[in-house]
């Protein structure tokens, strides 16, 4: 059964007309490692470093203190929506000091998914600065750390959320989590060309090299 259903990704996936690239960002330990790893269908790309010394005194560890591996380039991994379209995902590293990185993984993106630990909820404010400096629709998912519980409307308020950005609570252990995140993103998507068909979101152009 399992190998079958491999085969059946496998024909979607080459089989494809649309690569629709995702980007998931947020603060440093949030889960975007996880998330990609959770939801994607085929063995994930993942640079993911042990951490050292050097990054002692510059990587703020509040909070993840326990972290012993982080990505210091990005994470991939792909999932089909069905025969003709798939998503691309593209997790993006959290520490300040690889900031730099974010605005070329934006490059050709049509959403992203911000990911948000609600015991710092703060750590991810810059992700949302970016995408609406791009003009990037987006998502904003909390992931579960167990910390204590915040309303939707004090996450709102913390990173000053419009109401026409959805807000969803997930585990991104959970593949169906992960997937029902996806599915909110992509349906932000559909409203969002669905009210202005003519300036809908658009991948923004890759940089001229």
């Amino acid at each position: 059964m399992d190998s079958a259903i491999s085969e059946q990704r496998q024909t979607l996936s080459s089989t494809a007309d649309n690569g629709l690239k995702i980007v998931v960002v947020g603060g440093f330990g949030v889960g975007k490692t996880t998330l990609v790893r959770s939801v994607s269908e085929i063995r994930p790309l993942n640079t993911e470093e042990t951490m050292s010394q050097a990054g002692e005194g510059i990587d703020d560890t509040v909070g993840v203190a326990a972290k012993t591996a982080t990505t210091v380039a990005f994470d991939f991994g792909r999932i089909s929506l069905d025969a003709h379209n798939v998503l691309y995902l593209f997790g993006a590293p959290g520490q300040e000091r690889f900031w730099f990185l974010w605005d070329r993984l934006f490059s050709g993106t049509l959403g992203a998914v911000v990911l948000v630990d609600t015991r710092r909820i703060a750590d991810s404010w810059y992700a949302v600065d970016r995408l609406e400096h791009h003009g990037t629709p987006f998502v904003v998912a909390c992931n579960d750390f167990g910390g204590r519980a915040h309303t939707a409307a004090e996450i709102r308020e913390a990173l000053d959320l419009g109401d026409e950005i959805p807000l969803v609570f997930c585990d991104a252990r959970s593949r169906e989590s992960s997937k029902q995140v996806l599915i909110s993103l992509v349906e932000h998507l559909k409203n969002v060309v669905a009210a202005d068909p003519e300036n809908g979101p658009r991948p923004i152009p890759e940089p001229a090299p």
